[in-house]
């Protein structure tokens, strides 16, 4: 028998895609991503072998009743071979998913950068990656990288984060941009992005 811990507050994708106008805070949002993201470091870099999630997704953030996250679902999660060889069972969300296995057949923890880069891009937007679709080409995350390229992200911002962010905001969307990378060497590690994360807090 297993026995979990009682999460009252649904999961973050709830929350995000809730009905009406107002959804998590800004504050709120940012923590809860420095949060995430210090989980998956910790996975990626802290234990005897390192292990990938493999479906990070809003969904799949759970909140208690103060709103922490807690990562969940290791259901898919595998741990990574010391040299890291062969090829690696696809598994995860579609929107979320890394564009780089269908080149390579491989996982890796750059694999959960990019989903985690996807769900920063959610908390920005309050769209859904696996529906959203600007074009027939463009969905959600290529939209915003082009409105980023563009210094026209405000287009697709929550109104909601553009009245209560500051100029995180921007600094949040160019963390989500290296972490969307096409190629894997290109992004940052989780590490990377919680120490960025952190700052922003702290500043």
């Amino acid at each position: 028998m297993l026995v979990y811990e009682f999460i009252s507050n649904g999961t973050l994708y709830d929350h995000l895609h809730v009905e009406g106008p107002i959804s998590l805070s800004w504050n709120n949002r940012l923590r809860i991503a420095t949060e995430t993201a210090k989980s998956l470091a910790y996975l990626h870099s802290t234990v005897a072998m390192p292990i990938i999630h493999r479906d990070v997704k809003s969904a799949n953030i759970l909140l208690d009743d103060t709103l922490t996250a807690k990562v969940a679902d290791f259901g898919a999660s595998t741990y990574i071979p010391m040299e890291k060889s062969g090829l690696t069972r696809a598994q995860g969300t579609r929107g979320y998913w890394d564009p780089m296995y269908f080149y390579t057949g491989r996982l890796t923890e750059k694999s959960d950068v990019y989903s985690f880069g996807v769900v920063l891009v959610e908390l920005l937007t309050r769209k859904k990656p696996f529906s959203y679709l600007f074009s027939d080409d463009e969905g959600l995350v290529v939209h915003f990288v082009t409105l980023f390229a563009e210094g026209n992200l405000l287009q697709i911002l929550d109104p909601q984060v553009i009245e209560e962010g500051g100029k995180e905001v921007q600094e949040v969307a160019a963390i989500a941009i290296t972490c969307v990378k096409l190629k894997g060497e290109d992004r940052p590690t989780m590490r990377q992005v919680e120490l960025t994360l952190e700052g922003l807090r702290a500043s």
